[in-house]
């Protein structure tokens, strides 16, 4: 779910539009619903699962250091193999192929030093203090929200999601999904061994970059085994997903917690399965500056 800066990885992000109370607060049908709860998230995470091509525009918003930080951006991307190409509207542009470039991806920074670089995806240069990386752009982060795994302490937030009625967005008649969680809150936790950023983040459903920000950890840290950390005990205080009726892909994502907003991404110009020309991930492409 990206939208990208050199100094963070495209990732996902979610904003405020004044119709914004209108859709969190999406009414209960008085008839019958269209469609339950488990059909709805079913569908949804079918759709994402199905996805071989995508073409989108992403419109983020995230916060960091207190600050709301917003991008736009264009992406590309292929499934199995991987491939993911990238440009925000300030002209970076990130390509990123699975097993090529020794895992690195291309990423034009459109200012100094004006060449093309090749950077971790996972590391600090890209993404910086980014909730999310390059490779996570798409859908793949929405399907965590509601996925519940063996390694995760507690799977009650991704159960908490309902179909609470339908809303207009886009122009275009959405359903919501939506999740309260008023448990909301920051847990102790001791490491254990071998734990990572991302262990941590997966046992709690929080993401790794509250994890990173709470305890003043960098990526790629190791975390001492008996170390206490703050961490989320889930995603978000309220969760607001949009999801098109016609091809069950989302179309929005909100999420917040304590604080407010922590971020949303609007998903527009989506086109699903649509092949999309292998030229279309190589550097020398045209009108690319990689």
């Amino acid at each position: 779910m990206p939208a990208f800066s050199i100094t963070a990885s495209t990732a996902l992000r979610f904003a405020i539009p004044g119709g914004l109370l209108a859709l969190m607060a999406a009414t209960t049908p008085t008839a019958a619903p269209a469609i339950t709860t488990e059909q709805l998230t079913m569908r949804m995470s079918s759709a994402i699962e199905s996805l071989k091509y995508l073409r989108c525009t992403v419109k983020a918003q995230e916060r960091i250091d207190g600050s709301i930080h917003q991008a736009r951006s264009i992406m590309k991307l292929t499934y199995n193999p991987l491939r993911i190409y990238i440009k925000n509207q300030k002209g970076v542009e990130v390509l990123w192929l699975a097993g090529q470039n020794g895992g690195d991806a291309w990423v034009n920074p459109a200012s100094f030093p004006y060449v093309t670089l090749s950077l971790d995806p996972n590391g600090k240069l890209m993404r910086g203090a980014q909730h999310h990386t390059a490779l996570q752009a798409g859908f793949g982060t929405i399907s965590d929200l509601l996925r519940s795994t063996a390694l995760r302490q507690d799977n009650s937030y991704s159960r908490s999601f309902r179909y609470v009625g339908d809303t207009t967005l886009q122009g275009r008649t959405n359903h919501v999904l939506r999740s309260d969680y008023p448990q909301y809150r920051y847990v102790s936790y001791k490491a254990g061994k071998n734990e990572t950023i991302g262990t941590v983040a997966e046992r709690f459903g929080c993401g790794e970059f509250r994890v990173i920000e709470r305890n003043g950890l960098s990526i790629g840290d190791k975390i001492p085994e008996g170390k206490v950390l703050q961490v989320p005990n889930s995603y978000g205080r309220r969760t607001t997903l949009c999801v098109d009726p016609k091809t069950f892909l989302p179309t929005m994502v909100q999420v917040n917690d304590e604080k407010g907003l922590f971020e949303k991404f609007e998903f527009s110009d989506v086109i699903p399965n649509q092949p999309i020309p292998l030229e279309e991930f190589s550097k020398d492409y045209k009108g690319y500056k990689l």
